[in-house]
């Protein structure tokens, strides 16, 4: 089983947004069908964006939130991770490419443009980069 990085974007459909094109992948998390990964910078960028007064939530909902992705999700320690040998045009998504590169092969589901652009580059690497929610079925 290929390990599945998700990005901010994809863990709002999920946890916030409850996005009826991720009622698949969230059971699969949930339920542990799936080797869902996290590190310490995907997690801060997820509780940074969390926070964010657009998604209206408060504290406590925040934490729980967070909360039942960390419990769901491996962690992996990205203090020494490789970078990834293609940037990212958005910095803030650059620590998703970086952790698919370390754990290869893997799946990342994204659905930045800017992410999603470098699927071909990430292919021959062993990383699928897609926009599929039911990716982590292949």
């Amino acid at each position: 089983m290929k390990p599945v990085v998700l990005d901010t974007n994809i863990l709002l459909d999920i946890f916030v947004f409850n996005d009826e094109r991720a009622v698949d992948l969230k059971q699969a998390i949930l339920g542990r069908r799936i080797q869902a990964v996290a590190s310490q910078k995907t997690l801060a960028e997820f509780a940074d964006v969390l926070s964010r007064p657009l998604f209206k939530l408060d504290e406590e909902t925040q934490l729980a939130i967070l909360a039942q992705w960390k419990s769901n999700a491996q962690q992996v320690d990205d203090s020494n991770l490789a970078p990834a040998p293609w940037k990212c045009r958005d910095t803030d998504d650059q620590i998703f490419l970086d952790l698919a590169y370390q754990l290869r092969p893997t799946i990342l589901i994204s659905k930045d443009n800017a992410v999603l652009q470098l699927a071909n580059r990430a292919a021959p690497e062993g990383i699928l980069i897609t926009s599929d929610y039911q990716a982590f079925k292949l």
